[in-house]
């Protein structure tokens, strides 16, 4: 496979665009398939084996929650 750009990008979505990805992601999860997902222009192919993590950051008066899915590409 032909090796793809580096990238690293934060999108913001409105929140009923949000709940609905995450919707899409939950159903996928307890189904156990593949996952598609367009992200500024994108689209991206989390494989159903994709490790799940949940970070929490603190800085200052600023707290974050990140929910990641990572996956080696074939």
């Amino acid at each position: 496979m032909k090796n793809k750009p580096e990238r690293d990008i934060e999108k913001e979505y409105p929140m009923g665009e949000f709940i609905a990805k995450l919707r899409r992601l939950a159903d996928a999860l307890e189904q156990g398939t593949p996952f598609e997902i367009q992200i500024a222009g994108e689209r991206i192919y989390v494989p159903a084996s994709a490790v799940i993590n949940i970070e929490h950051e603190r800085e200052g008066d600023e707290e974050e929650i990140e929910f990641q899915m990572k996956w080696k590409r074939k």
